[in-house]
């Protein structure tokens, strides 16, 4: 299709609107000056420029500052207290839905104590406020897991257990979610949508003559509930809780914990998935393909078996409701 001789450019549809073709060359030039500089400085820089020279008019380059600023937004690195604050705030959300068990305090330090000792040895055995786990009093086979160390794990899934190994592989594959930062991922992909959202509204705007970005501008409001979505409703993709699994045996093998303990919770988990369709049945991939990729890498663990002495204090403290 031939491009008419205009200002305006199909190449520069967004929306259903055409925008002009050098607010298109500007906002294309900027995204190949950001690997060189912030993408809000090279914005503001592109923006004076073209200012300057008579390509763009005020309210155009207005738009691109704005929009410059917005994917800068985007890609700001989210600290360890951001993402701690973010995390408490996704696990009061979880926490509106389910109610925390109060009946089983023993079982609680019990999480609380396997957690400290697989992450010791971990990647990332510090973070901002450390780690919590706690129970959610529901028959549901579930667990969840927040940026910032936040770990929510149901009554149900815990009485599936059979031993302290197996419980320490829930707790490893959260505790995998949290370090390789699935649900920091979540976020980032969603200001990074909504950025795009506001480039492209801003050019359509300075376009039109229709110029009010007061609230597209505003903060990236979504973020928890993009991370809520995903943790949630739709689940981490079946890459990440491939990618978590395969790691959970890591940090299983660091803490002297049976790496194969996953593959055995996968087993009971595959036994429930009729009596459970809901939980980690809609969340998660199948334990059956679960347990495929997990015996890619299992056999590549040398960690010598010493549940048995786990077992009397697993029995113990394992009082099930």
């Amino acid at each position: 299709m031939k491009t008419r001789n205009s200002l305006y450019s199909r190449t520069g549809r967004h929306g259903g609107v055409l925008f002009p073709v050098s607010v298109s060359a500007a906002f294309a030039l900027a995204l190949l000056l950001s690997s060189c500089a912030s993408f809000g400085t090279v914005a503001q820089i592109g923006a004076a420029v073209g200012q300057a020279t008579g390509v763009i008019n005020a309210r155009t380059a207005d738009a691109i500052t704005k929009s410059g600023a917005a994917i800068g937004k985007a890609f700001e690195q989210i600290t360890p207290e951001q993402e701690y604050y973010i995390g408490r705030a996704v696990a009061a959300n979880v926490l509106t839905n389910y109610k925390i068990e109060t009946d089983r305090p023993a079982m609680v330090i019990y999480l609380n104590q396997i957690c400290n000792a697989l992450i010791i040895n971990s990647p990332r055995p510090e973070i901002f406020n450390g780690y919590h786990v706690n129970m959610l009093d529901t028959d549901e086979i579930n667990a969840f897991s927040t940026p910032g160390g936040h770990i929510l794990i149901t009554r149900g899934l815990i009485d599936c257990t059979n031993s302290e190994d197996t419980l320490a592989a829930v707790l490893a594959h959260e505790i995998s979610h949290i370090q390789l930062q699935h649900g920091l991922k979540a976020i980032k992909n969603s200001r990074i949508t909504q950025a795009l959202v506001v480039t492209g509204t801003s050019a359509a705007s300075a376009a039109a003559g229709n110029y009010n970005l007061g609230e597209i501008t505003s903060a990236f409001s979504d973020s928890i509930n993009e991370i809520i979505t995903t943790m949630v409703v739709n689940g981490y993709s079946q890459t990440q809780e491939f990618e978590a699994d395969t790691n959970a045996m890591v940090l299983l093998s660091l803490a002297g914990y049976e790496p194969s303990s996953l593959i055995d919770m996968l087993k009971v988990l595959e036994k429930n998935q009729s009596s459970h369709p809901g939980g980690f049945n809609k969340t998660h991939p199948t334990p059956t393909q679960r347990i495929a990729n997990a015996q890619k890498t299992v056999d590549s663990f040398n960690v010598a078996d010493t549940s048995s002495y786990r077992e009397a204090r697993y029995n113990a403290v394992n009082v099930k409701s």
